[in-house]
């Protein structure tokens, strides 16, 4: 067990350093010039080389990388060329709404989408299997954003039930406590909750159909069990492993989802943040902040694997 986890962690920074070696690439071989866009329209062009040479733009590819990953491996994302400002302060500063958001829809998609995918395995072709896959299908088609927007306009604006946008804080001297936290964040995670409501309701139905042709199951039925029994304790029971395999393969929608709803929903996380730094041109915190979400997503990756050992004992490292 130990000597797994050895070499998961130690498999991260390999992955990383691609990862930090991509997102270096793209960033200088897109167009646009960070000076120019921090020197404004009526700057010259010896305005824009001064500015180049301060950001250490002028350096060669390779000396740019070295000097930023190195610093990276002391913990240092280096400064914002827009902010001015340290990466991991701005990173710090927007964490809590970004994880806030996500860890709801994680936690709000579980709760309906497992029981509903459940459900309509149990009666398949029936109404709930029916509606069921007609959502999933929406939900995977219908974009992010369009459903944010119908959903101001329904619940926000003609019905008047929740905000529109904004987020209020959950810790901090400006937290206003735990229910003005989750209901400024109802329609955001409802939002993001469409896509991954849908990703894991179809697996859960597949797993839990799949596992209710198994002779264990006649077996369970043949001894007289209740049919929820039999549901929970056999059939989900064993379904568990592509679930839980799914939860973790949909955190990278979840990340994608986050940037969207942030910005439509004008929440201070780290998605508008990134979307900020994209039309800044601002390539520390660009590259921080793809850093922190694939460490944070090869470590939910990790929790995954490790929780094969708790939903299935045959299973061993």
């Amino acid at each position: 067990m130990l000597r797994f986890l050895a070499q998961r962690l130690a498999a991260v920074v390999p992955v990383l350093l691609v990862v930090a070696v991509i997102v270096f690439l793209i960033l200088r071989l897109t167009p646009g010039d960070p000076a120019a866009v921090i020197a404004g329209n009526n700057a010259t062009n010896e305005d824009i080389d001064r500015i180049r040479e301060q950001l250490g733009l002028s350096k060669p590819l390779l000396a740019q990388f070295w000097i930023w990953f190195s610093g990276v491996l002391q913990g240092d994302l280096g400064y914002s060329f827009y902010l001015n400002k340290p990466v991991t302060e701005l990173i710090g500063q927007r964490i809590e709404p970004t994880l806030s958001l996500a860890a709801g829809t994680l936690l709000l998609s579980v709760l309906l989408a497992v029981p509903l995918g459940t459900l309509a395995a149990w009666r398949m072709g029936g109404w709930l299997d029916r509606i069921l896959s007609g959502f999933s299908v929406a939900g995977f088609s219908i974009p992010v954003f369009v459903v944010g927007y119908v959903l101001i306009y329904l619940f926000a604006i003609e019905l008047q039930w929740l905000p529109v946008q904004g987020y209020r804080r959950l810790f901090g001297p400006s937290s206003q406590g735990v229910g003005p936290w989750a209901y400024q964040l109802v329609l955001p995670w409802v939002t993001l909750s469409t896509i991954y409501v849908a990703l894991i309701a179809r697996i859960t139905r597949a797993s839990v159909s799949e596992a209710l042709t198994e002779d264990y199951i006649r077996t369970a039925r043949a001894k007289g069990l209740r049919e929820s029994a039999v549901l929970m304790r056999h059939a989900l029971a064993n379904a568990a492993v592509p679930i839980a395999t799914v939860i973790g393969i949909g955190v990278a929608l979840l990340i994608g989802g986050v940037v969207v709803t942030e910005t439509v929903y004008a929440i201070p996380g780290l998605g508008s943040l990134t979307v900020d730094a994209v039309l800044n041109r601002d390539f520390p915190v660009i590259q921080g902040v793809v850093l922190f979400f694939s460490v944070l997503y090869v470590l939910v990756n990790l929790l995954v694997d490790l929780s094969y050992l708790v939903l299935d004992p045959r299973i061993r490292y």
